[in-house]
């Protein structure tokens, strides 16, 4: 299936997607990096950058750890990844002029437009991801370190592409780019209908 729209959007958008077939092999330290200096230039409000990321090459130390937190059915194909990166938000903001910290309550908007940027560079190093929100949300922030300050948004698999045949033949037919929305279905002027 080939993404396609009327409109003049860049083509890194609709090339982007998220398979689950991993070829094993492993991603560079410089090219997690590199994707997380991408990240760093995401918008934030009062320019907090409420980002964190807690990452694992596959075979490191930590790669079995990060690994366990995901339910099963995403550990099953995820341990093909080359790398497993976790995004967390600050749940806290100093804001400008304040003195003590307050609730920050765009942090996960901040947080999703980060792993936005790292979506898209990952895609222009030839590297794919696929965000997940099935992990074990309760062990996740003792795992991570987050504490109570931070809230663990998503997992991420990152990896080059591999052969959708060594997926369970269910997940074979799904191994491709999925389709999206029309604009008119979630873009209103004004008010949202009805």
């Amino acid at each position: 299936m080939t993404r396609t729209t009327d409109r003049a959007v860049s083509p890194q958008f609709l090339a982007r997607w998220s398979p689950r077939a991993f070829d094993g092999s492993a991603v560079d330290e410089g090219d997690l990096l590199t994707l997380f200096d991408a990240a760093r230039w995401a918008p934030s409000a009062y320019n907090y950058q409420p980002w964190r990321f807690v990452w694992a090459q596959r075979d490191d130390a930590g790669w079995n750890d990060l690994l366990g937190l995901l339910l099963p059915f995403n550990a099953a194909w995820a341990r093909e990844a080359g790398a497993l990166v976790f995004v967390l938000s600050d749940r806290q903001i100093l804001a400008p002029g304040a003195s003590e910290p307050q609730e920050a309550t765009t942090a996960s908007f901040d947080a999703g437009a980060a792993w936005a940027l790292l979506a898209l560079q990952a895609e222009t190093l030839g590297l794919a991801t696929h965000a997940m929100a099935g992990f074990d949300h309760a062990r996740a922030p003792e795992v991570l370190g987050a504490g109570d300050r931070f809230k663990v948004e998503a997992a991420i698999a990152i990896g080059r592409r591999g052969d959708k045949a060594q997926l369970p033949e269910t997940l074979q037919a799904r191994e491709v780019p999925s389709p999206r929305k029309d604009v008119h279905e979630f873009a209103f002027a004004a008010r949202l209908p009805g």
